[in-house]
């Protein structure tokens, strides 16, 4: 192999970090500590803040569960650890 596996599982946590920090502001800074602040916009009729805290945070999960595998995927050929 070209490039070290410890390149790859470091490249691998720092993908983990980025995302589940997004998350992380996602559900606790938006559903919590800006709820007041949110809560000043309607989504669907529901204060934004209650959205946020209710079901924004599960959507931003899901869609960063696709975004890791679509990295995992690129960084798994650049490595040539594929299936």
């Amino acid at each position: 192999m070209e490039k070290s596996l410890a390149q790859y599982w470091k490249t691998n946590l720092t993908y983990m970090v980025i995302l589940l920090s997004i998350w992380g502001v996602v559900s606790y800074g938006f559903g919590v500590f800006f709820a007041e602040q949110l809560n000043a916009i309607k989504l669907g009729g529901f204060p934004l803040g209650f959205w946020f805290a209710q079901q924004g945070a599960i959507y931003v999960f899901v869609v960063e569960i696709f975004v890791y595998y679509l990295l995992m995927q690129k960084l798994d050929r650049e490595y040539d650890v594929h299936e």
